[in-house]
């Protein structure tokens, strides 16, 4: 709030001037969980002096309370239907996760053809899970086209997925020992089919959001974030890479790449991170700007993943799912994986007595970390500007308040 103390009065008679002193007073502001910027329950209270940001602090609300305490009470393959509900934009990848974590504590080797499948789906999801992060992104910042066109591509993937597991958003269908069930026949033409119609579209995105004038002077140079400051936060995924310079020297830490599970060393594809010569002049390495562009590049690879795992298929060997063992194995596992907001991993220890419900189970949240910096992103920038910040991090409050 801001008080005004005259100072003078000019003595003229029929234009009076008055000059003011202007004290301002910090505000706390509530933004969220209704408003839709904050991207479900999440509640974020900002302390402001007129419209700047001195403080951001996150309160997390209650969602998906008591995941991992569950997964020690039931048997892994009960627990997977819980691991849709953590980032339930991505349930497949979540899926992924955690039935690894279980295999390598069993020592596990699956068939080939069980890996390819998980490639398909892994990246398919990937796919649809940026399209939503591209999609609310434009909401979040006052342009309602893009999140028209992002949803109708990803109703053609929820299609798909529907075809081989019968559910569209909490699937289960990546399980131990390999999937669910073997794909459907025609299921990889009809995947063929919707990349050919999706590849032309992807410059359609560009030219709304990605090149968009408005888009970029709310974006370029907004909540930047250094790469010491990543690393400092434990930031990963897309979040991490925005804030990476290859030119400097700098590892594309994608976990695909350096510590490659599930066959994705047999992949040819490319790890994004800047610079990138298409950017605006006034863009700088690790802003908003830099981490939208980075998940729209990353679709484009997981497109040639995907195309590459169709050609695999046929010549897969093996089945697509070998049976589990009756019992977890003594001893302690952890496994992260590559997931469309990060490294997503899953803590599983069998116990002594060769029960088949593990003595502990525990989820690393990427979501979780990449929230955290939000409060350092926002210090010093305008109220405008936290939508823009918020909406860069891609969050899933299922995977964090779990």
């Amino acid at each position: 709030m801001s008080t005004l103390t005259p100072l003078r009065q000019s003595p003229t008679t029929d234009h009076s001037i008055i000059e003011f002193d202007v004290r301002t007073d910090e505000m706390l502001v509530n933004m969220g969980p209704q408003h839709p910027s904050t991207h479900g329950v999440l509640r974020l209270v900002l302390r402001t002096d007129g419209e700047v940001i001195s403080e951001v602090v996150p309160h997390l609300g209650y969602l998906h309370r008591c995941a991992e305490k569950v997964g020690e009470n039931v048997t892994p393959i009960q627990y997977i239907p819980y691991t849709d509900r953590m980032d339930y934009l991505a349930g497949m990848n979540m899926n992924l996760a955690y039935s690894l974590a279980v295999e390598k504590l069993c020592g596990m080797k699956l068939p080939e053809k069980a890996n390819v499948i998980r490639v398909v789906i892994a990246e398919m999801n990937r796919i649809a899970s940026h399209l939503v992060g591209m999609g609310a992104y434009g909401l979040d910042l006052g342009s309602f086209s893009p999140f028209l066109y992002a949803f109708r591509e990803r109703e053609h993937i929820l299609d798909l997925f529907e075809e081989v597991c019968g559910a569209r958003l909490t699937y289960s269908y990546i399980t131990i020992g390999g999937v669910h069930d073997d794909l459907p026949d025609g299921f990889l033409k009809r995947v063929t089919n919707f990349l050919a119609y999706f590849k032309p579209r992807i410059p359609e995105y560009h030219a709304m959001l990605t090149n968009n004038h408005i888009f970029v002077k709310r974006t370029a140079a907004i909540g930047v974030m250094s790469r010491e400051m990543a690393l400092s936060y434990a930031c990963t995924g897309p979040m991490l890479r925005a804030s990476l310079n290859r030119e400097a020297g700098d590892k594309a830490w994608d976990l695909r790449k350096l510590e490659p599970y599930t066959g994705y060393e047999n992949y040819q594809f490319e790890a994004i991170i800047p610079p990138f010569p298409e950017a605006p002049t006034e863009a700088r390495v690790g802003d908003c700007w830099h981490r939208f562009y980075v998940r729209m590049l990353e679709v484009v690879e997981s497109i040639k993943i995907v195309e590459q795992a169709i050609e695999k298929y046929p010549k897969a060997e093996g089945t697509h799912r070998i049976e589990p063992p009756r019992h977890l194995t003594p001893g302690e596992c952890y496994v992260e994986t590559e997931c469309p907001r990060g490294q997503m991993g899953f803590y599983v220890v069998g116990r002594p007595n060769k029960e088949n419900v593990p003595l502990r189970v525990r989820a690393r949240s990427s979501s979780f970390c990449n929230l955290s910096v939000v409060g350092e992103l926002c210090r010093g920038t305008l109220l405008a500007d936290i939508p823009a910040i918020v909406g860069s991090t891609d969050i899933v409050m299922g995977e964090i308040d779990r």
